[in-house]
This record gives C-alpha cells, sequence and structure tokens, in this order.
C-alpha cells in the first residue's frame, strides 16, 4: 500500500463496528476456509462475512426436511431434485459455530456470521449460538421467491418483517439484512425493516435463475459471476435511501474495482463488499483495490472515506429527478442509432 495511507483516512462505521477501511469480502466459497481469511486479513479487508448457514441444514440436522420435499413432491416428481443436497454444502450448524469460533481466534478483524432463512422456528436459536460463538455481527441473508400465488405481497413483506424481528430479539450483536431488489417500494420495505430493527441492510442479494438443457430436458443450476455493470442497480437504490432510513447501507454485487468502491461510498453505502472479483483475481487483489482507491482520492483531493458518503446521494445532487421515472425518457432518446 502507497504513503498515501498516512494521509488518507479510510475507516469506515458499519453496524456499531469501526472498520479500517470499506472493503469487505462477502458471504462466499472463500470464507470457508481459516487460511483464506487470513490470506484477507493480510490484504487489507476490513471484516469478512462467513458464508452463509441455511436453515435446510439445520432441519436437516433435525431430521425436519420431509415436509420440504413433500412439498417439492406436490408441485411435481422433479421438483424434488431442485432442492439443494445440503450433507455436501458444508460442516452443518455444530461446524459452522466451530468455525466462527477458528476465525475468531485466527484474525483480529470483526467477523460476521451468515444467517440463511426464510420463516420463524426453532432454527433461530442458532443466532444467539453465533453470537456466543463470538461473531462481532450477524448478516440475515433472506434468498426467498414467493411462487404460490394465493401469497400477496403484503404478506411476502410482513414474512421479511417478522423474521427480522425475531431474529434482533434472539440477538444482541447489530443484524444486517441481506434482501433482493424485486419490492413494489423499497423504500417503504427499508422502513418496514427499519422498525423491525434491522441495524443495516445489505443490497442486494443475487438470484441465481436456472437454465435449460435442451438435450436431456433438464432444469440445471447456473452461477454467473458479477461484473460492474451490476453495480448501477446497486447504486441506485443506496442512493435514494441514503439520509431517508437510519440502518447501514453496504452495497454487495458488482464491486470489483476502486472506482467501483468510490462510487458505492458516493452513494451513502458505509462498506463495499466482494466476492466474484476475488474469485477470479485471486485474494491478493483486495490490496490492488485498497492502493489504487488510496491513489484515486489522493489525486482527487479527498482527505477521507467518510468525506464522500452519500456526497451523490438522491438528496444531494441538483437534479435528484435522475433517480426517478422523469429520467427515463432522457436514458432511452440518448441512445442515438448507428
Amino acid at each position: 500500500m502507497t504513503d498515501l495511507s498516512q494521509t488518507i483516512d479510510l475507516s469506515t462505521h458499519y453496524l456499531g463496528l469501526t472498520l479500517k477501511n470499506p472493503l469487505v469480502p462477502s458471504a462466499g466459497p472463500l470464507c470457508e476456509d481459516i487460511g483464506n481469511i487470513r490470506r484477507m486479513e493480510d490484504a487489507g479487508a476490513s471484516a469478512v462475512v462467513l458464508h452463509s448457514l441455511f436453515e435446510e441444514q439445520i432441519q436437516l440436522e433435525s431430521f425436519e426436511l420431509d415436509r420440504y420435499i413433500s412439498a417439492a413432491e406436490e408441485v411435481g416428481p422433479e421438483s424434488v431434485t431442485h432442492f439443494p443436497n445440503m450433507l455436501g454444502y458444508n460442516r452443518g450448524p455444530e461446524g459452522y459455530l466451530e468455525h466462527i469460533r477458528k476465525a475468531k481466534a485466527a484474525v483480529t478483524i470483526p467477523i460476521i456470521a451468515s444467517l440463511n432463512g426464510t420463516s420463524g422456528g426453532g432454527w433461530l436459536r442458532y443466532a444467539k449460538e453465533m453470537e456466543q460463538a463470538g461473531a462481532d455481527a450477524l448478516e440475515l441473508n433472506i434468498y426467498y421467491i414467493e411462487v404460490h400465488p394465493d401469497v400477496t405481497s403484503s404478506q411476502v413483506e410482513q414474512q421479511y418483517y417478522d423474521l427480522v424481528r425475531e431474529v434482533k430479539s434472539a440477538v444482541h450483536i447489530p443484524v444486517a439484512v441481506k434482501l433482493g431488489p424485486y419490492f413494489s417500494s423499497m423504500t417503504n420495505m427499508a422502513r418496514k425493516l427499519e422498525a423491525a430493527g434491522a441495524d443495516g441492510l445489505v443490497l442486494f442479494n443475487r438470484f441465481y435463475q436456472p437454465d435449460f438443457d435442451l438435450e436431456s430436458l433438464e432444469v440445471v443450476p447456473n452461477l454467473i459471476l458479477s461484473n460492474s455493470h451490476e453495480l448501477l442497480l446497486r447504486l441506485n437504490w443506496i442512493a435514494v435511501l441514503y439520509g431517508n432510513i437510519k440502518p447501514d447501507l453496504a452495497l454487495t454485487g458488482g464491486v470489483h474495482t476502486a472506482t467501483d468502491v468510490v462510487k458505492a461510498m458516493m452513494a451513502g453505502a458505509k462498506v463495499a463488499m466482494m466476492t466474484s472479483a476475488l474469485l477470479k483475481k485471486g485474494i491478493n487483489y483486495l490490496d490492488t483495490v485498497l492502493t489504487e482507491l488510496l491513489i484515486w482520492l489522493g489525486e482527487h483531493e479527498y482527505d477521507s472515506i467518510r468525506q464522500m458518503q452519500g456526497s451523490m446521494s438522491r438528496n444531494a445532487v441538483p437534479q435528484p429527478q435522475a433517480f426517478e421515472r422523469a429520467n427515463y425518457m432522457k436514458v432511452l432518446s440518448s441512445y442515438a442509432m448507428r
């Protein structure tokens, strides 16, 4: 890292934690290995979000998986094959708690546990056990798409609200909520999550749509790593939400370069989370991004990250309508046919 690190303050505050910079590896396979977590800290990561512990894993361990399979069979026999093989995903709940303890012993940066679920129930006790294992904060990763025609949007939103409220009642550490962009009124939903007790919002979860294998006539998994273009949706909503809600905002999805990090901060994010870029370029790429971030800040005469946070939010720019429908026709008419 350059000598600029002595004169430019990269620190930020997220979930009540003081972080040395805004770069946080997000939940992903790299975080399953303690050695990788050590290398992340050495490369400059300010905190790490561990891979998720899934509600299904806990229920599987409790011999409660049958009701999910039965529900899938009601849709169609082939639906059973779409249910994830959670036995092969990772160590299960007890192993996850031990992973938290080992990670805390291995590094000095904050460790954020990740719990992925969609319903209330006895599995929520693991949120408390994650806290007891030493997690500094909890990211509630809600990966959920309702497909039943009788379930209304208000019922879906209530399910999110109830889940966040139950988790908050179980722990004393900060809780961030990672959610997708598919809400009719994102600002209203954000305020509901704030009322439920969320300390932060992580925008946005990437929903992985399956593909069709035309030869075998099967639905197959399809995972494509993110790119910087995906940043735009996140920038838009963080810029709109900044200043309108109290929870901290984290941007995840599409952060690949130092300028991506700058944009995230200017929109109003407290941290910029990365996974795809590290999978593509290696963990040491964190150091490259931090060095380039310092160079950019120095060239543009910024003294700190906090100086720019929210400077391009909806409430700060001269033309806030650029974030709204008024900009729709302008964008469409801006493309000239060649």
